[in-house]
């Protein structure tokens, strides 16, 4: 198992990247194939193909047309409790998210963001703004944090803010997050912002006006 481990996660950690699907949805669709013989995880499908040499054989398609075929020990597959954060921290990984023209550029539908996505441009309602808290960081400053919800039709999602981003907008507005990456924490998938990410206020339900007031590194900006 040890042997043939490193290259499955790393073959499914492409997939995932490649095809913006969970890491640990598209495991799961493996292990569904396994027991019903075949799975669906977005547009991919999965198909069992049988087993050789205690290796299980699957065919991975999208719209009909061949994506990749692998091998999988069985024991892999029945192993629990992954940390599949840890599966996208590679240097191979992060070289293949960070080529030019990754990622979507235009608005992604909140039910489509997928762990280790950059550049994400979302737009959404403020569902829930909480009161930023302060905490201290690992290097001893402190930082005011908060969690905020955004939704769209489908879906929601939380919203990691820190300093002046938190400040930028309140509930009931509708807001545009730009180049934000997705990641995962304690099993949740959130928004962060980034240095590069941008958030802007397309509609303030306070007054019923639009407004474009930014948060771009850190800095507040009003248009």
């Amino acid at each position: 198992m040890n042997r043939k481990k490193p290259i499955i996660i790393e073959q499914l950690a492409f997939l995932s990247v490649q095809h913006g699907v969970y890491l640990a949805e598209l495991f799961q669709a493996l292990v569904s194939a396994r027991e019903n013989g075949k799975s669906a995880c977005m547009e991919l499908a999965v198909q069992y193909r049988g087993s050789a040499n205690n290796d299980a054989i699957f065919l991975i398609t999208k719209y009909d047309k061949v994506v990749v075929q692998f091998r999988a020990a069985e024991e892999f597959l029945l192993s629990k409790n992954f940390q599949f954060e840890s599966w996208m921290n590679t240097d191979k990984i992060r070289k293949q998210m960070s080529k030019p023209n990754f990622g979507p550029r235009s608005s992604t539908l909140i039910q489509d963001l997928r762990h280790g996505m950059k550049r994400v441009t979302v737009e959404a309602e403020v569902l829930e703004a909480p009161k930023p808290s302060p905490v201290y960081t690992r290097f001893g400053n402190s930082a005011m944090v908060t969690n905020a919800w955004i939704a769209d039709e489908t879906g929601k999602v939380k919203l990691c803010l820190w300093n002046e981003e938190a400040n930028c907008f309140t509930e009931g507005d509708t807001i545009q997050i730009k180049n934000a990456l997705v990641s995962t924490f304690k099993g949740e998938r959130q928004l962060c912002i980034g240095k590069a990410g941008t958030i802007s206020v397309l509609h303030s339900r306070a007054d019923g006006t639009r407004q474009r007031a930014e948060v771009i590194a850190g800095n507040t900006t009003y248009a």
